[in-house]
């Protein structure tokens, strides 16, 4: 029998060109059948994972603060590697603390991970080295985002700084650490003190601080009243007790109260200086004004041999009364004047200028 016929059939029975079709076919299926019954490639290593961390890196010098940015990455050997994601610099006393947001990256560990062949413990030391610095510091978070949890937080703090210092002090100023604010001073009030070279200065102001554990901190500095917080500027330092959190006004309405003062013992001279009309002001605010003043000498007790007592005046010393109109809040738990409190007893100091006095209140008007 002939391989091919007349008709080009093969062997006289098929079809030469329905044959070599026929081949095709079953080539492309064996070809697909071979490749989905290969198996799967599978993955060399072990699974890796990632957690975020906070870092205490605790106090570091000035030069290094601009150095320590969000992006930075150090790898600690192995699968495991750090990335900083979040920064945050807050003064303390006269160095700057920095705290970071980390992401770790490891081999996985049954709810965890391995990094640097230990899980992410709370109070775990880390270092941290890039080709710039080298630092380290503890684990105080695990979980959660790679930034830090922070707010604006407004307070009211105040100071007693030195006469210069407190005139440095400006509403606008921006506390800035390694090229970052942490705080804006929004609103300044100076009062003299007792001391001719102190001041007292509040202030309300703008600070960015963050949560740990449930509670905001400035720094290290859990944000309370009563505790003091460090904010320093290009030409002075305030360390500010916080009065009030949340608001940049001291507590309390202002209101104006008339206000009965007595110095005592004061020389002829001094009392002479001191004259109704006269003002203390803080800023473009009128904070007491003097309205009415009497002057009589103070007396001298004195013993004679006999036993008499004698009730002479003093040729020199002078009692002053001074009646004063003074700018006060009223609280819930009473007045206050320049931020302190004010009574029948307590003392005030107003400055006029050209004179300070000191004053014993003797009576407050409704």
């Amino acid at each position: 029998m002939e391989l091919l016929d007349d008709d080009g059939n093969l062997f006289g029975v098929v079809n030469v060109v329905d044959a070599l079709v026929v081949l095709f076919v079953l080539a492309v299926v064996a070809a697909g059948a071979a490749f989905v019954l290969q198996p799967e490639p599978t993955t060399d290593g072990p699974a890796m994972g990632t957690t975020n961390v906070t870092l205490d890196l605790g106090t570091q010098p000035d030069y290094l603060l601009s150095a320590v940015n969000e992006g930075d990455t150090y790898s600690a050997g192995g699968e495991s590697q750090l990335t900083i994601t979040d920064v945050h610099l807050t003064p303390q006393g006269e160095q700057t603390r920095v705290i970071v947001r980390a992401e770790l990256r490891g081999v996985v560990n049954g709810d965890t991970i391995e990094y640097a062949n230990a899980p992410p413990r709370l109070g775990r030391a880390l270092d941290i080295t890039t080709s710039t610095y080298q630092v380290n510091g503890r684990i105080r978070a695990v979980g959660g985002n790679d930034s830090l949890s922070t707010e604006q937080t407004d307070v009211v703090l105040s100071d007693t700084m030195s006469a210069a210092d407190a005139e440095e002090v400006t509403e606008g100023d921006e506390i800035r650490l390694g090229e970052r604010t942490v705080a804006t001073v929004e609103n300044v009030a100076v009062y003299a003190t007792n001391d001719p070279n102190q001041r007292r200065v509040v202030a309300g102001a703008t600070m960015e601080t963050y949560t740990q554990s449930g509670e905001r901190r400035f720094g290290n500095t859990p944000v309370r009243p009563g505790q003091t917080v460090t904010l320093p500027a290009d030409t002075y330092t305030f360390n500010g007790e916080i009065e009030r959190i949340g608001t940049l006004e001291p507590r309390g309405s202002v209101t104006e109260r008339t206000v009965t003062l007595q110095l005592y013992d004061v020389r002829e001279e001094f009392a002479d200086a001191i004259q109704p009309g006269m003002t203390e002001r803080a800023g473009d605010t009128t904070t007491a004004r003097i309205t009415d003043v009497e002057t009589e000498p103070s007396v001298i007790i004195t013993t004679g041999d006999d036993g008499s007592v004698h009730v002479i005046d003093h040729p020199y010393n002078r009692t002053v009364t001074i009646t004063a109109d003074l700018t006060v809040r009223e609280t819930t738990t009473g007045l206050t004047f320049k931020s302190e409190s004010i009574r029948q007893g307590s003392t005030v100091v107003i400055d006029l200028g050209t004179i300070t006095v000191e004053a014993t209140v003797v009576g407050v008007g409704g």
